[in-house]
């Protein structure tokens, strides 16, 4: 099969996009299809990946947040697609490159597959773009509802882009790396350098984008409410200074980003990993976390539900309460059985997901829009 995979974010960038297009991408090659990827241009970015050839649009950055990289679909695309010669085009978390893929897929009689993976609407929120709200909610469900097939990867995702009219939505399922992602990659150097030199101390560890919408001060109740933990914020982005001032005082370390064995070494060295977001439609950080064998404290949500079995897995706490995530963390810390417990369901859930089924998933959503 030929695939040409339109993408609104790709390496360089690093987000749970990415993460989950890099595996996609590995395992549909190791299946004997051939891609195109056309993704925006990130300076020296890479120009192929697993053999597949990328071709780079040009493009400006997100000035709320520099990191996301805005690219328009332009001639050149279409130049690139009518030379590779698609079965069928997949749009990834489309709205501004990926606004062209219908245009592309129908000039070339392919079907089009899209997937969502990103509540772009409600980000406006968060950056003071409240008046884009009712736009971009039209604007996502007019280009997914021009798609044959529309992915999503979490059930509760599903139920909403259904209430918001998007049809044809089906669940992609979700995969983890469970060999580098591994309660054995544990390092006491990590240990001491994520405690800033307490390693005797409890670690907390958070893994992801340092933005508004992650919520990450809420993890300060914790520090304040919990004695002797200690926490370590793991990743880059606009909001990363503001942190640093926010946690400045407190037993916290802002290692930077993190990526492949240091990232996999990071995680199996703490205790348990805390994530109060609410925006999540996946949250791919929390199942890497239990991969490694780490109990997740995490804010109760459609898609951190899919993910965590309370009482199982980790603790869920409502997100309402000002108390209920330093309450959960505490529970956790002073119950050394109760943490091991957790610990080994953490990492046997993350055994039943892998990349090699969550692909098998997708590429038989691939051959039922092109037998359509």
């Amino acid at each position: 099969m030929r695939i040409a995979l339109f993408t609104e974010t790709f390496l360089p960038a690093t987000d749970g996009v990415v993460t989950r297009l890099r595996y996609t991408i590995k395992e549909l090659r190791r299946m004997g299809d051939e891609l195109l990827i056309i993704a925006p241009k990130y300076g020296e970015g890479p120009g192929f990946y697993e053999g597949a050839p990328i071709y780079r649009v040009s493009s400006v950055p997100f000035p709320p947040y520099p990191q996301i990289k805005l690219a328009p679909t332009l001639p050149g695309v279409g130049h690139a697609l009518i030379g590779f010669k698609p079965d069928l085009v997949h749009a990834v978390n489309p709205f501004i490159l990926g606004w062209g893929a219908p245009h592309f897929a129908r000039r070339l009689g392919v079907p089009l597959v899209a997937s969502y993976h990103t509540n772009v609407a409600e980000y406006a929120r968060f950056y003071k773009l409240g008046f884009l709200y009712r736009p971009t909610r039209w604007h996502t469900r007019r280009l997914h509802n021009r798609a044959r097939i529309n992915l999503c990867t979490s059930a509760s995702t599903r139920e909403y882009l259904l209430s918001e009219g998007i049809e044809r939505v089906h669940l992609w399922p979700q995969g983890v790396d469970t060999e580098r992602f591994n309660p054995n990659k544990a390092s006491e150097w990590w240990r001491a350098r994520l405690s800033g030199g307490r390693p005797d101390e409890k670690l907390l560890i958070y893994v992801g984008r340092l933005a508004r919408e992650k919520g990450i001060g809420r993890l300060r109740s914790i520090l304040k409410e919990v004695p002797g933990a200690r926490l370590a914020i793991v990743g880059d982005g606009p909001a990363r200074r503001d942190l640093e001032g926010e946690f400045a005082g407190t037993p916290t370390v802002f290692p930077g980003l993190l990526l492949g064995e240091e990232l996999a070494s990071a995680y199996a060295s703490a205790d348990m990993f805390v994530f109060p977001s609410t925006t999540e439609t996946l949250g791919m950080a929390m199942i890497e976390a239990l991969a490694s064998g780490l109990p997740v404290v995490a804010a109760e949500t459609g898609a951190s539900r899919e993910v965590v079995s309370d009482g199982e897995s980790g603790l869920l706490y409502d997100p309402m309460s000002s108390d209920g995530l330093a309450e959960a963390v505490g529970r956790i810390l002073a119950d050394d059985a109760l943490r091991a417990r957790l610990s080994r369901n953490a990492r046997e859930a993350a055994l039943e997901r892998d990349w090699a089924s969550s692909t098998r998933a997708l590429r038989g959503y691939y051959e039922r829009a092109l037998s359509s």
